[in-house]
């Protein structure tokens, strides 16, 4: 079924659920800090020099964060053109599709999510049961050596987040 000018299922012609949608979209979207300058938060130490680690032994690799499975921004090394708390949110939701996507299909636990854009990569690993890592690669990365690091990073951080 679709609205009278046949762009859409008939509730996208409110003018009122376009505006909400966009408005989402640009707090997602929008820039968070000025050029030059990255964002991370300082409660978890440890798991920011995993991320900067992380960065310097993958070539290509653009930015990374820790977020939790309900979408908190735990540790972020990001590039400024992404806004650290909306990533964490979209991470979240990516991450509770690839769990039922892999339970339903195989019902087994998820370990990791490669999503391929036309500029880059975006894997999501499984930080533990409470948490995830998202790296932003660019499009000329070597993906293997990506997974050969960022696994065990994720493992890492995993057991940073299990302290006490």
């Amino acid at each position: 079924m679709t609205c009278s000018h046949g762009s859409g299922p008939p509730w996208w012609s409110s003018g009122d659920v376009r505006d909400r949608f966009g408005k989402l979209i640009e707090r997602l979207t929008k820039v968070a800090v000025p050029a030059g300058t990255m964002t991370a938060p300082t409660a978890q130490p440890d798991v920011l020099a995993e991320l900067r680690t992380l960065r310097a032994r993958v070539p290509r690799l653009t930015g990374s964060l820790v977020a939790s499975a309900d979408g908190l921004l735990i540790a972020a090394d990001l590039p400024p053109s992404v806004e650290p708390s909306g990533m964490a949110a979209v991470t979240a939701s990516g991450l509770s599709l690839a769990h039922r996507i892999a339970q339903t299909a195989h019902g087994g636990a998820f370990f990791e999510v490669v999503i391929r854009g036309v500029d880059g990569y975006v894997v999501t690993y499984a930080a533990g049961p409470t948490a995830s890592l998202t790296v932003l690669a660019e499009a000329g990365v070597n993906v293997g050596r990506l997974h050969l690091e960022a696994r065990p990073a994720a493992r890492g951080i995993a057991e940073h987040l299990a302290r006490p």
